[in-house]
């Protein structure tokens, strides 16, 4: 099936002080399961040891027999769904990573990317570390288990001041669970409280399900203690320029959740409404991809006076695996996904709008199968400017070149999809709609400036591994 997207990163999701800690973190990550489709677990703790049960596939159907949450006891837990960034697609590589060490035992959840991975990998493995995963989140245990600092904050702070890229991190031993966010503050995290329990998660959406109240954000370089004592925070990180992943308001998130300090629905309706200050079309209808251009849509419409119609419906029940016919159904794999509504647009001119455009090929699928329908014209609108550079801080986009619009001018992409217009969003119109400026969000998917400079050299092992650069 070649219906191709930037795949989604991960999502983590942690309670403390709580009866039914585990099936609410069955239920957390059940609201994240956006963030990553391809395995999930959750590791719990009854203060004396952690228990785990994960495994490749959805959170429903890993978790679809109520006898797995008898071997997950305890008032903590945390939990992980995952799309592979890095790492192989295979059941050791899912996540939370749980070990034993001399300290006792330790779960780890990650999502992010770190770009100095191999070199500290390398470095660790010259002076006899045994890697068991493929994964970079195993570069962090392993720095925690030689550090010789007394607590696991200090343990933890030396740990993060080696490694650099994006991550937020969620912690579980036998008496803890310990939250850190990277300096820069790529992916959003969030802090909650249900009664005397402390949760945290990926995004407000999993707080929304458990009833939990919203706290705050985790802030950027925070480290966040969670004990039998309540809730500590640490700011030993040194201080870096805010990066928040702007891709994240355009199409990661869900859009009923809170992040960087914005609704994600409310943003996504001011790019399409910006879209429409910046692209006037005559046009009869407009049309959302489903369901990540819905929001834009509605956006668009409003602003631009244009009928706003579900000219596309989405098949909410396709899963990740079915038999696909060799020649039988062309564009199979889009048509099984999505299906025009023929009433909709017969005979008229349509504004398709979509939140990006990656290879290219599921959009000239969708103008095709829009024309097949009846359309008079097909204009195709992105809420987002072109995307031409790959994401190395936690999402899978494909490599540059695979990229369409780094290779590519609007006239040759418009041609290839068989619309009649394209147009993108301007990189200015994305940040007047998001807020701020241009220095407050990471923006290097469009702009080629990564904020996290990457390291080219192999270094000799060094004998200690947390000596200050």
């Amino acid at each position: 099936m070649n219906f191709r997207r930037p795949e989604e990163e991960c999502g983590i999701f942690g309670i403390f002080n709580h009866p039914e800690a585990s099936n609410l973190t069955y239920l957390g990550l059940y609201a994240l399961q956006h963030r990553g489709q391809e395995s999930c677990g959750i590791v719990s703790s009854d203060g004396l040891g952690l228990h785990a049960h994960k495994s490749m596939g959805l959170v429903a159907d890993v978790f679809g027999n109520q006898e797995i949450f008898k071997s997950l006891p305890g008032k903590a837990a945390i939990g992980h769904v995952r799309y592979s960034t890095t790492g192989s697609s295979v059941i050791k590589n899912v996540q939370p990573i749980m070990v034993d060490y001399s300290r006792g035992s330790i779960a780890v959840a990650h999502n992010g990317n770190l770009v100095n991975a191999q070199l500290i990998k390398d470095e660790l493995e010259a002076w006899g570390s045994i890697f068991q995963t493929t994964m970079d989140t195993e570069i962090v245990v392993h720095l925690l288990a030689i550090s010789k600092a007394n607590s696991l904050v200090e343990r933890l702070t030396e740990a993060l001041n080696r490694i650099k890229g994006a991550y937020c991190l969620l912690f579980l031993t036998e008496t803890r669970m310990v939250a850190a966010r990277d300096p820069h503050g790529f992916r959003p995290l969030c802090l909650g409280k249900l009664g005397d329990a402390w949760v945290v998660a990926s995004e407000s959406c999993a707080l929304d399900l458990i009833e939990a109240d919203f706290v705050r954000e985790i802030e950027p370089g925070e480290i966040v203690e969670i004990d039998k004592n309540g809730m500590t925070s640490h700011f030993p990180l040194k201080k870096a320029e805010p990066a928040p992943c702007i891709f994240e308001f355009v199409y990661f998130a869900r859009p009923d959740s809170y992040i960087f300090g914005k609704n994600v629905y409310q943003v996504r309706k001011e790019l399409g409404r910006q879209l429409a200050r910046e692209n006037r079309i005559e046009a009869d209808v407009v049309i959302p991809v489903p369901d990540s251009g819905v929001p834009a849509a509605m956006g668009y419409a409003e602003e631009s006076g244009i009928r706003f119609e579900l000219g596309l419906i989405r098949n909410h029940y396709v899963g990740r695996t079915f038999i696909e016919p060799q020649q039988s159904i062309r564009h199979f794999g889009v048509k099984i996904k999505l299906n025009p509504v023929r009433e909709v647009l017969r005979g008229k001119r349509v504004v398709i709008i979509d939140d990006s455009i990656v290879r290219g090929t599921t959009s000239r699928k969708i103008v095709k199968m829009v024309r097949n329908a009846g359309a008079k014209e097909v204009h195709v609108l992105i809420s987002s400017p072109p995307t031409s550079y790959p994401c190395y801080y936690g999402i899978d986009t494909p490599t540059r070149k695979e990229l369409i619009s780094s290779s590519h001018t609007i006239d040759e992409i418009t041609k290839y999809i068989t619309a009649d217009s394209l147009a993108y969003l301007s990189r200015e119109g994305l940040v007047s709609a998001v807020g701020g400026n241009d220095n407050s969000y990471c923006r290097a998917c469009f702009t080629g400036g990564y904020p996290i400079p990457f390291p080219k050299l192999k270094p000799e092992p060094q004998l200690d591994l947390f000596e200050k650069d």
